[in-house]
């Protein structure tokens, strides 16, 4: 009778530790979709919301009590960094998709070894983004044609900025793993202490001891260190196959030639994208520390928009990852429908709220009428049509999972980037007005959902 109450409280104890080390997880392959992925997605868009939200406090605190060139000299940056980042940030992606396929699998050693890559990857792109930024910082604003009254704070800004990526690294490549396994509510705990803390000290470096652009740079690089060091904890704790151990770091070829080729392609199209941006950028800085301070505000609130639809963009790579894994195909297409719902919904509300609520919104980044025309300029030709860009992301995102991200980086390239460097250089100069100049959005969108449906439908077949 003892052994077998000493057996039933054995089982019952694993089943506990079971219980505990799956319950953050997602089983993305078997039931109901649609929740899962709202269970999925939800935390996800919160986190990329609340980490713009800590950005916006770093805007608002440096346009309050530093004035506008401050303001102008952080939002300036922010195109760049973005082309500095970008494709390191996108190769995190690969390390998604790759986590995210063997887990479904059970494959526990190939797992680890990924794991163990990724992680490894992440602390060596850091460090080579650091010593990047550092050094060519100044010059890159110089050639983005920034202001002389502005440039001096926008490079100080970016060298302090860039001293935070090995944190910056880390930290996205851990929370890409914890996502290929389902596991997004703690990614949003850990950014949301880091956030608070950031916000804390922003108050305190530029209203209390007046450091303005680098008072705001410093506590982002305090914050990236602090959920940086979470998200490592976390792996760390685990008890699944996903743990990281820190004896067992380093870049094994076969992992990390699977890596990146899903990741580098989506890396390519994100910093070719936002060099498209840089150029935007450029044409904005034509208009003068104004403009640039509106731009600085719509973008921001573009941000919100863009980090909604992008967390239904990352659902959808890793559970059709997740499902290629065990060749479920017919419930890929089913992923990939419901987040076209979801994400035109997210998009249409969004959008639709900011676009009606735009002066007063942007009213809270500057008070200065000129500031929020030219801010409500951009809005009102990319607000209403931001679900293009959602649909627009979500094919690539599928065919990702599937493991093909060439071709999609490609099309990417040509719709998204060709239409806004030709809008750029032969439309916009016969027109010089900021409306004109952003409704190469909309179109760009367009163009890039038609080629990108033509592909997946391919894709799909083989």
């Amino acid at each position: 009778m003892k052994q077998i109450r000493h057996r039933t409280g054995a089982v019952t104890e694993m089943e506990q530790t079971t219980a505990k080390k799956n319950k953050y997880e997602i089983d993305m392959c078997n039931g109901t979709i649609m929740d899962k992925l709202i269970s999925f997605s939800l935390p996800l868009m919160l986190s990329g919301i609340l980490q713009l939200m800590f950005n916006a406090v770093d805007i608002i605190v440096v346009g309050r009590f530093s004035g506008s060139q401050a303001l102008a000299a952080v939002g300036s940056t922010s195109a760049l960094i973005n082309v500095f980042t970008n494709l390191f940030i996108g190769i995190s992606l690969g390390a998604n998709v790759l986590t995210a396929r063997f887990y479904a699998a059970g494959r526990e050693k190939e797992v680890s070894e990924t794991v163990h890559t990724a992680i490894t990857l992440a602390l060596v792109s850091g460090i080579v983004m650091a010593l990047v930024g550092l050094v060519f910082s100044r010059g890159a604003l110089a050639l983005m044609g920034t202001p002389d009254d502005v440039i001096g704070l926008s490079a100080l800004y970016m060298r302090i900025y860039f001293l935070g990526m090995p944190f910056f690294m880390l930290y996205n490549y851990g929370a890409a793993i914890l996502r290929a396994v389902g596991d997004t509510k703690r990614p949003l705990l850990f950014l949301m202490i880091a956030g608070v803390i950031n916000a804390c000290l922003n108050m305190v470096l530029v209203i209390v001891f007046k450091l303005g652009v680098a008072g705001v740079a410093i506590a982002t690089v305090i914050s990236q260190m602090i959920s940086c060091v979470l998200v490592l904890r976390c792996l760390c704790r685990s008890e699944s196959s996903y743990r990281l151990r820190f004896s067992e770091l380093g870049m094994k070829g076969y992992y990390l030639k699977q890596i990146f080729s899903v990741g580098v392609p989506a890396g390519i199209q994100s910093t070719v994208i936002n060099f498209s941006n840089v150029l935007l950028q450029s044409s904005v800085n034509s208009f003068g520390s104004t403009a640039m301070a509106g731009y600085t505000a719509a973008n921001n609130l573009l941000g919100f928009l863009y980090v909604s639809v992008n967390s239904i963009t990352q659902a959808c790579m890793s559970f059709t990852s997740q499902n290629y894994g065990v060749k479920k195909t017919k419930r890929m297409d089913r992923v990939l429908i419901d987040c076209i719902i979801l994400s035109i919904l997210i998009a249409t509300v969004m959008g639709g709220a900011f676009y009606v609520f735009g002066p007063q919104i942007l009213s809270v980044y500057n008070k200065e009428p000129d500031v929020i025309k030219s801010g409500m300029e951009i809005l009102s030709f990319t607000t209403l049509t931001y679900f293009l860009c959602g649909i627009m992301d979500l094919f690539p995102g599928a065919m990702r999972g599937m493991g093909r991200s060439g071709v999609p980086m490609i099309l990417s390239i040509i719709g998204t980037v060709g239409t806004r460097i030709f809008w750029i250089y032969v439309v916009f100069p016969r027109n010089r007005a900021l409306d004109v100049l952003f409704i190469s959005y909309p179109v760009s969108w367009g163009l890039t959902i038609a080629m990108q449906v033509c592909c997946f439908i391919i894709v799909r077949r083989k």
